[in-house]
């Protein structure tokens, strides 16, 4: 069965202002916390400090970039999360664009494919071995962690495109995706997972989407919406690709962004309705196999403020769990 989860939709710079939202996911049936990696508050903190406030729930952080923190303190810190909220984390890694890799490292990864191994690779025997002994062509870890009993870290792995997909589907427990169309994650992402796992003779990971998305209310364009949360990444080359190869018509030229954000409405990356319509649209991305769909309302923070976004998560939730005769 499909989980639902709540994404944090803004860039938080005190951990008291993850609150409400930490509240509505302990409160309501949602399953997870997320929260994405901005340049305001770190992830693993902001939970913390919702922690110790007493809302406890399972965290995921996606898509932590991997340049900005070595392999062992990403095994660290997801660790000591666990410990702290008493909760599994699932945390999760990308390398995030070329352009980010230039400023951060000086030059891009010439294969993201293989720093993104070597960086799951030392998470996960700190983790699992309690010890790394790898000198790869990115990243060096020849270092102890010591073993403590707490719940699990779950390892992810960000994931736009075949490659990367089976990639995830080799070494990680959970592939994320943000922005993808159902029938995109149906038709090459999944299987692309289910190949890759299959070469390793493992199970595939789970598949978790995080998902724009925003109610029709009087007064709003599902476009202004689209843009106002996703304008970054429809400029994104690694996201223009992605969205193409999905089938999504963005325009030929980058220069005119409202057109990009309709498109992307048009082609199923961003999902806009009443509550009924957003359930019917979501049921598309269970049947293309989705274990966990996680609610990004980005667009209505930033259009609306942050009280608006969490009334539109207590209402999507509410219309999700309603029976269908009765859903809004």
């Amino acid at each position: 069965m499909t989980e639902y989860s709540v994404f944090v939709p803004f860039d938080p710079q005190r951990g008291d202002q993850i609150l409400p939202f930490a509240a509505l996911t302990q409160w309501s049936t949602a399953h997870r916390l997320w929260q994405g990696q901005g340049s305001g508050g770190d992830p693993y903190q902001m939970f913390a400090v919702a922690a110790a406030h007493g809302f406890r729930t399972p965290c995921g952080t996606g898509v932590a970039l991997m340049p900005s923190r070595h392999p062992f303190d990403a095994a660290l810190q997801a660790r000591t999360l666990a410990l702290t909220t008493g909760h599994p984390v699932t945390a999760c890694f990308g390398p995030g664009s070329r352009a980010l890799q230039r400023r951060m490292l000086g030059a891009p990864y010439a294969s993201p494919l293989t720093a993104a191994r070597e960086y799951l690779t030392i998470v996960r025997d700190l983790l699992h071995r309690g010890s790394a002994d790898l000198h790869g062509e990115y990243f060096a870890c020849d270092a102890e962690l010591a073993p403590v009993p707490g719940p699990p870290v779950e390892l992810g792995l960000g994931v736009l495109r075949p490659a990367m997909a089976e990639l995830a589907g080799a070494v990680a427990d959970v592939a994320v995706t943000w922005m993808t169309p159902a029938a995109y994650l149906a038709e090459t992402i999944v299987p692309a997972l289910r190949a890759g796992a299959a070469a390793a003779g493992r199970p595939a990971p789970r598949l978790t989407a995080i998902v724009p998305l925003a109610l029709e209310r009087p007064g709003r364009r599902a476009a202004d919406l689209a843009l106002a949360g996703n304008g970054h990444h429809l400029r994104a080359p690694h996201y223009t690709a992605m969205l193409r190869r999905a089938g999504v018509a963005l325009p030929a030229e980058p220069g005119d962004p409202s057109a990009a954000a309709a498109a992307l409405v048009r082609g199923g990356g961003f999902l806009y309705g009443s509550g009924a319509e957003l359930a019917d649209q979501l049921a598309g991305f269970e049947r293309a196999g989705v274990d966990e769909i996680v609610l990004n309302v980005t667009g209505v923070a930033t259009a609306y403020g942050r009280r608006a976004a969490l009334d539109e998560l207590r209402d999507i939730l509410v219309a999700l769990t309603a029976p269908r005769d009765h859903r809004p």
